[in-house]
């Protein structure tokens, strides 16, 4: 069965998380991604610990895996004329080029995007940055909580006094990754009408700002939010998490039918007018004790059974072997060349032409680089090194 992006070519020029997550989408729904990497480490992740016993060194570290399944993976030098030359005749017949370099870098190769829709017009140039093509920030360095610190997310984070790092990457994921991949998709299907590509300039810092538009629309209006009180930040009793007589649950009673549930479960009637009392409260107190009488499968039992939005809080190990994981199919087993590999599996679920998650191994490093130098009808150069599929000047 054909996937939606069949027939998608991707030079994909990023490492690390951002850049290889949103190619990561594009591969698991059908896009040829061709990983581009340099001829030293080439994408760091590969080094990461820990390792897949049997998988081949330089694809056997598990992250690496779970990003970069589905792509195979090419060494150029793009610092040298026949690198940069191989590269931009592989561009001629692309539809996406993704790089996630500080901006400048590009042009510094001699591939800049201006160079890239030169040598094809057709072409989706993506840029992934901290804060964007443009702006005093240009050039400033940062990772995730950076981002989430200048743009204000971070500052609503939490109770007082301090705010709360999250686990997940916000800003690299939902402001970088899949609002590059969005932004690809976009390009592409204008270009179905209008026959030409673009530049889609993806700032983590934008994106993540955009996840406050809710919020933003307030302080917009002259109202001002801190953090301690923001309503699902922590600040009503009915939406918090609570712990429990072995652990924690989330209680997120937010609509009164599901509050009214929650304390005609509890036998505590006399709750129900107390549902937006803050933290401190005498009535914040009562609902702690009412959550420490339970354990986390008791307390899983009465929302089964009371329908409130009350949750278990699970440790990963516990989610990912789960009913709920289970049943959704999130969980997909990888043929790393014989290796079984479990990794997450893509999360979006469509009726006719689903995501495959095993499409192909993950690439080992430079394995296909004269695979597809041929394929551009580049006749590789004699190797200079011991390093199978590596191309240098």
């Amino acid at each position: 069965m054909s996937l939606p992006l069949d027939g998608i070519r991707v030079l994909d020029l990023s490492r690390l998380l951002p850049g290889p997550f949103c190619s990561l989408l594009l591969a698991d729904y059908g896009a040829d991604v061709i990983k581009v990497e340099d001829t030293g480490l080439g994408d760091y992740v590969r080094w990461s610990e820990p390792k897949v016993e049997g998988v081949e060194p330089t694809a056997a570290a598990a992250r690496f895996l779970a990003l970069n399944r589905g792509k195979r993976s090419i060494r150029l030098d793009l610092k040298s004329d026949e690198g940069r030359a191989a590269f931009l005749t592989l561009v001629e017949s692309a539809d996406v080029v993704l790089e996630s370099f500080r901006p400048g870098v590009m042009d510094r190769l001699g591939v800049g995007h201006d160079v890239l829709l030169q040598r094809n017009p057709r072409v989706v140039v993506c840029a992934i940055s901290g804060y964007g093509q443009t702006g005093p920030f240009r050039d400033r360095s940062g990772h995730d909580l950076n981002y989430l610190g200048r743009v204000g997310l971070l500052a609503l984070s939490g109770d007082e006094p301090a705010p709360v790092q999250a686990a997940g990457q916000i800003a690299d994921l939902g402001g970088g990754a899949l609002m590059a991949a969005f932004g690809i998709l976009a390009a592409l299907r204008e270009r179905d009408r209008s026959g030409e590509g673009q530049v889609v300039d993806v700032s983590m810092a934008d994106g993540a700002l955009s996840w406050l538009a809710m919020d933003a629309a307030r302080v917009l209006q002259g109202e001002t939010l801190r953090r301690g009180g923001m309503e699902l930040g922590g600040r009503f009793l009915c939406y918090r998490p609570y712990r429990c007589a072995d652990g924690w649950i989330t209680v997120g009673a937010l609509e009164p039918k599901f509050w009214q549930a929650f304390c005609a479960g509890v036998g505590r009637e006399d709750l129900v007018p107390r549902q937006f009392d803050p933290p401190g409260s005498e009535a914040h107190a009562e609902v702690e004790a009412i959550a420490r009488s339970r354990t986390r499968a008791e307390w899983d039992a009465f929302a089964a059974e009371h329908d409130c939005c009350v949750e278990p809080v699970l440790e990963l190990d516990e989610a990912l072997r789960s009913d709920l994981v289970r049943e959704r199919g999130m969980v997909a087993e990888l043929d790393q060349h014989g290796v079984a590999v479990p990794l997450l599996a893509p999360p979006v679920k469509l009726s006719r032409t689903p995501a495959d998650a095993n499409r192909g191994p993950a690439p080992a490093l430079g394995e296909h680089t004269e695979e597809v130098l041929r394929e551009a009808g580049i006749e590789p150069p004699a190797v200079a090194d011991a390093t199978p599929g590596r191309f240098l000047s």
